[in-house]
This record gives C-alpha cells, structure tokens and sequence, in this order.
C-alpha cells in the first residue's frame, strides 16, 4: 500500500520509536514529539508500538490513498477529513483507493500522527526509520515530506479490515491543555542557580518560544540567574532536561535533542507529562513547573501507559 503526498505547507516526517543505542556515538535517538499518541496510532492501526508513522505539525497536510487502507489517527491540535466526511482524531478508518485524507491545522495542540495499517516502510538507518532532520538521515531521504512523495505502506491484510471503526477513550489520554502545570524531578545542577532563581522557576509562568522546533522548546520568561559560571564541561543530555544558558531563558530538550550539552540542568521534565508539554503551543501556551519525587513520577508514568493496553473501544460513528 502507499500514500501520496498531494500538498503540505507544514512539517511531516516519517518518525518510529526512536534511534536506540547510538547515543554514545553522538546520534541523538530522534523519534516521536507525543510517544503516547505516537503509540495510540500504531496501536488503533494493529501495529506494534515500535512501527513508523508520519508525524504532522506547525500546518495543514493532504494525502490520497493509492490503495484501499486503514489508516489510525491520534494527537491533538487538528481537524481530519477523509473523502467528504470529517472525523476526530484517536480513531482507525477504512479508506478507499483514491480518496483523500486532510489534516487541518487548528488553534490547539501541535502535533498529530498518521498510521498505517502495516506500518510506514522506508529503509532503516542505524536500525530506525525516525527521520533526523539536521543530520540528513533516516525517513525518507532525511528530509521532511514533500508534494509528490509516496510514503509506501505495509501490506493490509483481511484481518485488518476489522480493526478499522475503533477509537481511544478520551479518558485515558493525557490531559492535554494549553495552561499545563509540568511535573520535574530538580537537578541534577541546581547548585548553579541562586535559591531566588529556583523560586522563580517553580513560581513563574513562561511561555515557548516560536524559535522552538523538535530538538528544544526554548521558554520565554521570568530570567534565572546562576550563581557564578554559566558553562560545564559537556556531559549526557536526556529527553526533558531543562538547560538554562547565559540569558536565564530555560530550554527543555526534546525528541531531537543533542546528546551533550554544556549549560547547567535546573530539572528535567517527567516522562509523564512530556506528551503534554509537546502540545503546547508557541506564543499561547502558558506553562508552570512544579516540583515531584520520582516515586510519584514512576507512580504517574505506569497510569499514564498503562492505559495504552486496554482503552480501544468500538468507534461510535
């Protein structure tokens, strides 16, 4: 199976569960913004959690099918129509060869994620089909999609035909929202920043920036400031980390994220509440942090995905 690309004048990129075991080389892992709704897709579409899909953010995009599919949809912040119908996100569908599938972009959320029965099928780079722009890699020809592309698809068997019709229960999705109050374990450098600093990251409200892109949201507001040297030596950088520079403006590390980093790391965002914080949109977002353990973090964590396995329910449409 396959899809066309017919127009995009956002980003799409072709994104799998990540490039594992190649950070030590210095090759960031790349992969999905939203891992939750990531994995609800390939889940609503019959694959496994690890299949690639096309990851849709900052604009519109349209498809057409060039064979009879099933196709599954989940994330926020976009309108979807098939054929001449509209229909909601975190649900699977059955399209027919020759029928369009348009994403529309709205005022909430970021990013959504086309899955395909079967999965997306493109030749892996260093065991992953994740695209990571800035190396020129991975996807399809390292770049994002473009009009006139064909994305192929895996083969759609007769059972998949039944998986189509179903949708993700609202409930167990993350709580999305464009006022998120973010859950972060402090540190590990917290003794770069003065106790006035602290107050203020954990008190203010900030705002992502519109130069923010897929390797880092950087926040727009209250200024922290350093006790004294704003510079390390470089060390290992994870997802979520929160580096603050020279210019006291926090930067959350996110799917593209380098793999060292020489600012220091006042917190680093709960894998939980990470898929909230890459909703968010830049310039309208309003964010807070609030201070957890990491026993509550885990305890978050195992609700969140634990939902993931027994929350499809025949679609009501």
């Amino acid at each position: 199976m396959s899809l066309e690309v017919i127009e995009v004048n956002g980003l799409a990129t072709i994104q799998d569960s990540g490039r594992k075991g190649w950070k030590r080389f210095g090759v960031p892992a790349s992969g999905p913004m939203d891992d939750f709704a990531f994995q609800a897709a390939n889940m609503l579409a019959g694959n496994s959690e690890n299949e690639a899909v096309i990851e849709i953010g900052l604009g519109d995009i349209t498809f057409r099918a060039l064979q009879d599919c099933v196709i599954s949809v989940a994330g926020t912040g976009y309108g979807l129509s098939i054929y001449v119908w509209d229909f909601s996100l975190w649900s699977s569908y059955y399209v027919r060869n020759g029928w369009t599938i348009r994403f529309n972009k709205t005022d909430d959320g970021m990013w959504a994620y086309l899955a395909a029965s079967g999965g997306v099928q493109t030749q892996p780079t260093l065991g992953s089909r994740s695209t990571y722009l800035r190396g020129r890699f991975g996807g399809l020809a390292g770049r994002q999609l473009q009009s006139g592309d064909v994305v192929s698809t895996g083969c759609l068997a007769h059972s998949s035909y039944e998986i189509a019709a179903r949708t993700f229960r609202e409930k167990a999705r993350p709580a999305y929202t464009q006022s998120p109050t973010i859950d972060v374990i402090m540190g590990p450098q917290t003794k770069y920043f003065t106790n006035e600093s602290i107050e203020t990251f954990l008190s203010s409200e900030y705002s992502v920036s519109l130069t923010s892109d897929r390797m880092g949201y950087r926040l727009e507001g209250s200024p922290l400031t350093h006790r004294s040297k704003t510079e390390l030596i470089s060390e290992g950088m994870t997802l979520g980390a929160i580096q603050v520079p020279s210019n006291g403006q926090p930067i959350v590390m996110m799917a593209d994220c380098p793999t060292t980093g020489g600012y220091p790391k006042i917190a680093t965002v709960i894998s939980a509440d990470l898929p909230v914080l890459a909703q968010c949109v830049p310039n309208k977002s309003r964010i807070r942090f609030r201070e957890t353990t990491v026993a509550k973090a885990q305890k978050k964590y195992r609700a969140l995905m634990g939902g993931l396995r027994n929350s499809i329910v025949e679609a009501d449409l």
